[in-house]
């Protein structure tokens, strides 16, 4: 869906450190390397970039989203236009924010919980 509104698509991902600091120790399930080779495969994908990694960097993707500049900010649909993370800086640069719609059952989270209950 985001490649249908861009020239260029630059999937963002958090870094292995990031995703356990907001979202526990038992993740990520699958590693970086791992999650960015996957998403680099995908033909509709430009480039792949890690953010969260070093200590100085944010676990919110703020710095990168400033080096960068983009024209459109996409983010899942379990946000809000208000509650994307560096959505202000975009749109203060004449860009664009546009949340998702989730498709249903497709996140990690509800994978987990189904082999939890397949146990």
């Amino acid at each position: 869906m985001a490649r249908t509104r861009c020239d260029r698509l630059v999937v963002a991902i958090n870094s292995d450190d990031s995703v356990r600091r907001l979202k526990g120790e038992d993740r990520p399930v699958n590693d970086a390397e791992s999650r960015a080779r996957v998403l680099g495969a995908l033909g509709s994908v430009d480039l792949v970039v890690l953010f969260g990694a070093r200590p100085e960097e944010e676990d919110k993707p703020v710095q990168l989203l400033q080096k960068l500049t983009p024209d459109l900010l996409v983010k899942g649909g379990d946000y809000t236009a208000d509650t994307v993370v560096g959505a202000e800086y975009v749109l203060s640069t004449g860009g664009e924010v546009w949340v998702a719609p989730l498709e249903e059952g497709k996140s990690t989270t509800s994978t987990i919980a189904r082999l939890k209950g397949a146990a």
